[in-house]
This record gives C-alpha cells, structure tokens and sequence, in this order.
C-alpha cells in the first residue's frame, strides 16, 4: 500500500523509500481469498508457468483484475515476494528450500 508518496517508484521499490507499507497477508475474507488464489493459479496455469511467480492484482468494485505476473519476483530484503512468505511463517531458509524442491521436481517430471 502507497501511503505518503504518489507513485511505487525506484526509490520506494528498490531503496526502501518511506510511505510504503506492505500489507502481508492482505486484509481479506475466506471468500475473497479464495477466489484470489484460484485466479492466481489460473493465470500462472495460462502463461505455462513453472516454479515460482508472484500474482498482482486490485481488487475494483467490479472484482478482481490482475495487473501482472512477474515470473522472477525480486529477493531484496524488500521484496514483496520472500516478505510475504516470511509473514506466512517460512523462514528465509524454508523459502529457498522450498523453491529449489520445487526447481527438483520439476526437472525429474519433465514438466
């Protein structure tokens, strides 16, 4: 979430600007999760995508509209995508060790 700056810039991405915070897990009822999640791995399903990939959406009046799919999230000590799984409880260890049985598998199921 933008708080005191007017864009997602450089600065606030990269550097660790002030006027940014980083809601993790977001703020959502069962059902809206729910259907986030399977959107999200509709769309990764879609791209043929394969390990890991971090799902951006907004959530509009209208519903859900996914913004993008970044394939190779950024692993900075800022980064959305390890700050989000440190908040779901894995450690920075468990992630990479995760990530990388996952890259195993993969490779054995010639998927």
């Amino acid at each position: 979430m933008v708080t005191g700056r007017e864009f997602y810039d450089f600065e606030a991405k990269y550097l660790g600007a002030p006027g940014i915070d980083l809601v993790c897990p977001a703020v959502l009822d069962e059902a809206q999760l729910a259907v986030m999640q399977n959107l999200a791995l509709r769309a990764f399903d879609a791209i043929g995508g394969a390990g890991l990939a971090r799902v951006d959406f907004f959530l509009t009046a209208q519903g859900w509209v996914i913004n993008e799919i970044n394939t190779m999230p950024g692993f900075t000590p800022i980064s959305m995508f390890p700050s989000c799984w440190l908040a779901s409880g894995f450690s920075y260890p468990e992630l990479i060790d995760e990530l990388i049985a996952v890259a195993i598998a993969h490779s054995r199921h010639g998927s």
